[in-house]
């Protein structure tokens, strides 16, 4: 069949998740790029980061096998924006197996990606190359050889003699192969990474990995894992099948299935050019940015990819709450739009322009209800950090002209200053002086002050971020639960226009973001704090109840970000002897069972209650 070049990104992720479900598989919505309860990370940066408990153990309210598409983010990749395959943001397919039949598993998921691909996307199968796992006798896993007789037979279907790399490959030259095997470094999964990091207990497995051919040349001992640009992976099969055991790998009776692969690097495939943001999901945005400045994409390519992958990320971000601010999830925000703004100024922009590119992005985004419903929104926070950028630029570039008045020089720790403290960045600076015939001396004090303040950052960050609800510790649990019952007290004393806009719960505190918007009286406080220790000291226990989620929707439940949820849900509901419904609401976290469990750590004290942002105040609180 023909290849589908011309699907649109919505008809794209339509495509796989059409597939997926007429082959049974549940489809899920997507959960928030901010993960709810899980202090550990700001982003969610993989489409299996949100499937981990169920992967290890915990059952899906779905059923055991789903599919869904997940917008993820990663800031590792900010710097390296600009060339042809980097993306911050960027959205995952995944196909998930939690406890499948370990005599079809494996033969099943690569069979459904191979038809999906080149049967219902009109992949060239010529172009299409296979990673297995070669083996490890010191663990005792062997070669995987039910994936490659999987591959092998498939190749032939099309014709294809697929060649095996039997041996493992030498100088990083290949002999024209096809599937090529590799050692753990490439082509094993688990969390803690090669099979000797794993601890007891953990499961992990080989995975099988495939790329699509460029063909940028034709050196044949180019292959898969070398730094050659003529392979790009577009998916990854895990075959979830060991467990690390005192004395080696024991194979799992139950196996898990986790694929995943780039929606984007597929399109790229489909596009048969290497460059990503020559695709769909950039096509209509680059030529409206090319009406906007004096430059066109060929000539300045890496701004242009910068403002594209920024302003998409930024956009995806407010969309899930995390507008612009100085901290957090939102001082990431305000960097990407910031970086944005002054790569527009290299193209000629001076003035608002990120509202435009944000607009189309939202029109072929309307899978993703939380970003297209909110679009009046997005663009109006866009437009406001713009402006206000734009002023602090201004007001950056008359400091520099004040400081250049009183001192004649400026030197690579004062550029550092006014980056840090106006926003005005290095690049601007050398061209405000290089306007008076001057420069930035000891640019290396410039350097040095930024890795300082780069290692400040990070010691904070890993202060900030230590242990969490995602060591489910038994303390952290406790004020999990709290956090509902808190939660319940907050509606009944200032009304039921409050709703969680957030949260962060160690085993130490909880931070908890709700919709109010006023400041509390001490009085209100105080009425939330006994309703809270009513309920530790009421005898109640915490009853699970799956329902569908229209249900629990029509029937009250309370709960936030509903559309991150499937079908089928999770409802808590702490309840006293007597039939008192203190909480009840929709949730996905670990809970304790009866109100000792929390008690026993102490009273329920609220700290400090301040504004978060508009409309959002911010508590903490703690069990002490």
């Amino acid at each position: 069949m023909a290849i589908k070049q011309d699907l649109t990104p919505d008809e794209l992720r339509q495509s796989f998740l059409d597939f997926m479900e007429a082959k049974g598989a549940a489809i899920v919505p997507s959960s928030s790029l901010l993960p709810e309860n899980d202090p550990t990370t700001l982003f969610t940066g993989s489409g299996m980061q949100p499937m981990i408990p169920y992967l290890l153990g915990e059952k899906h309210p779905s059923g055991t096998e789903i599919a869904n598409v997940q917008r993820c983010l990663r800031t590792v990749d900010i710097d390296g924006i600009g060339d042809i395959s980097h993306l911050t943001f960027f959205e995952m397919i995944g196909r998930w197996e939690f406890g499948g039949d370990p005599q079809s598993y494996k033969k099943d998921q690569i069979e459904r990606i191979w038809t999906w691909q080149v049967e219902t996307l009109g992949l060239d199968p010529r172009r299409l190359y296979v990673t297995v796992f070669i083996g490890n006798e010191s663990i005792g896993v062997e070669r995987d050889n039910e994936s490659i007789a999987i591959w092998t037979a498939l190749f032939q279907s099309v014709g294809i003699d697929p060649v095996v790399e039997e041996e493992p490959l030498t100088y990083g030259l290949s002999r024209g192969g096809r599937i090529f095997l590799y050692g753990a470094e490439e082509n094993w999964w688990s969390r803690a990474g090669v099979p000797e990091q794993m601890p007891v207990g953990e499961p992990g497995g080989p995975d099988s990995e495939m790329f699509y051919d460029f063909r940028t040349n034709d050196d044949d001992h180019d292959h898969p894992a070398s730094d050659s640009h003529r392979f790009l992976e577009i998916g990854n099969n895990v075959f979830m099948g060991f467990k690390r055991q005192e004395d080696g790998f024991a194979p799992l009776t139950r196996p898990n299935i986790d694929y995943g692969g780039g929606l984007e690097r597929v399109a790229t495939a489909l596009n048969n050019n290497p460059d990503i943001y020559e695709t769909a999901f950039f096509q209509r945005t680059k030529a409206a940015l090319e009406t906007l400045g004096s430059r066109s994409y060929a000539q300045a390519p890496k701004s242009y990819r910068i403002i594209l992958d920024h302003t998409r990320a930024a956009t995806f971000l407010i969309g899930d709450g995390a507008d612009p601010s100085n901290t957090d999830a939102g001082y990431i925000t305000r960097r990407l739009i910031r970086r944005a703004i002054r790569e527009g100024k290299k193209l000629g922009i001076d003035n608002p322009f990120l509202t435009e590119i944000a607009a189309i992005f939202i029109d072929q985004s309307q899978f993703y209800r939380q970003v297209s419903g909110a679009k009046d929104r997005i663009l109006n926070v866009l437009l406001q950090e713009e402006q206000k950028f734009q002023k602090t630029l201004h007001q950056g570039e008359m400091e520099i002209k004040k400081h250049l008045e009183r001192h004649a020089r400026i030197t690579g720790k004062d550029a550092f200053y006014f980056y840090e403290t106006y926003g005005f960045p290095l690049e601007l600076t050398k061209e405000l002086l290089s306007e008076t015939g001057q420069n930035v001396v000891d640019v290396a004090l410039y350097e040095e002050a930024a890795a300082q303040h780069a290692e400040a950052s990070r010691t904070a960050a890993a202060g900030k971020f230590k242990g969490g609800l995602a060591d489910n510790s038994d303390k952290t649990k406790a004020l999990h639960t709290t956090a509902h019952i808190m939660l319940a007290g907050l509606r009944k004393i200032l009304g039921e226009h409050v709703h969680q806009k957030g949260s962060n719960i160690t085993a130490e505190r909880i931070r908890f973001d709700f919709s109010h918007p006023a400041k509390m009286e001490a009085a209100e406080k105080q009425a939330v704090e006994d309703y809270v220790n009513q309920t530790l000291s009421s005898g109640a226990h915490v009853e699970i109840e799956e329902m569908p989620k229209q249900a629990a929707y029509e029937s009250g439940v309370e709960g936030s970000f509903w559309e991150k949820y499937p079908d089928q849900v999770k409802v808590y509901t702490i309840k006293d002897a007597a039939g008192n419904i203190w909480s009840r609401e929709l949730c996905g976290g670990p809970h304790v069972d009866e109100m000792p469990d929390i008690s026993q750590y102490g009273i329920f004290k609220i700290e400090k209650e301040e504004s978060s942002s508009a409309g959002v105040r911010r508590i903490k609180a703690v069990l002490k």
